[in-house]
This record gives C-alpha cells, structure tokens and sequence, in this order.
C-alpha cells in the first residue's frame, strides 16, 4: 500500500520561500519517477516539475529558475523548493509517485499514479 504525506505549505508574501516536503511510505522514490503537482482555484492540475526515472528532471516554464525539486535517499523524502514566490504560484500542491507527465483537469481525481492529500500555499 503507497502512501505519501505532503508538509511545509503555509501563506507567503510575495517573493519570499517555502519548501514542502513528501515522504512516502510502500515507495521507494529513488526507484521510480516521480513529481510535484498544483492546482489552483479554477485551473488544471499542473506539472510543477517531475523526475523521471532516468534521473532526468523537467519544470513547468512558470517555474524555472525559482522551483528546484530533490530528494534524499536515506529518509526517502523529496522537496520542492520554492524561491520568489508570486500571487499566482497560490495552490495546493501534491507529491505524487508514477503520476501523469501532462497537465490534466484534476490532481485529486488522477487515475494514474499515488498522490498524497496536498498541502495549501497561499502567496499573498
């Protein structure tokens, strides 16, 4: 049974940072791909950035050069990094493992992959 555990959202002024965390449980994260997603108030769920299982990494264009995901091995957590954070980065953000590489309508009604239950950042 998978189970991932987002922490770290919380409320922001703009430009500032925060970082969320993931760990999962029944996964191994340097095993497989997987991503940081959002979702904000009337739009699709997003790709924030994923690695795939080459090792290789993609970010959003909204997000480039200010988001940086990692992860550490021995305590099989990720982050996401947040720098520079604006108004419109303002959703709930999920970790999710083997989830989509396209952005879709929904994160919470995914079909593929397992997501944790999201963690609010709010960038006022």
């Amino acid at each position: 049974h998978v189970q991932l555990v987002e922490s770290g959202g919380g409320s922001v002024q703009a430009g500032g940072n925060l970082r969320l965390s993931c760990t999962a449980s029944g996964f191994r994260f340097d095993d497989s791909d997987w991503g940081w997603y959002r979702q904000g108030s009337g739009r699709k769920c997003e790709v924030v950035s994923r690695k795939q299982s080459d090792s290789s990494i993609d970010y959003a264009e909204s997000v480039k050069g200010r988001f940086t995901i990692s992860e550490d091995a021995v305590k099989n957590l990720v982050y996401l990094q947040m720098n520079d954070l604006k108004p419109e980065d303002t959703a709930v953000y999920y970790c999710a493992a083997e989830g989509p590489s396209w952005d879709s309508d929904s994160c919470v009604n995914s079909e593929i992959g397992y997501w944790g239950q999201g963690t609010q950042v709010t960038v006022s």
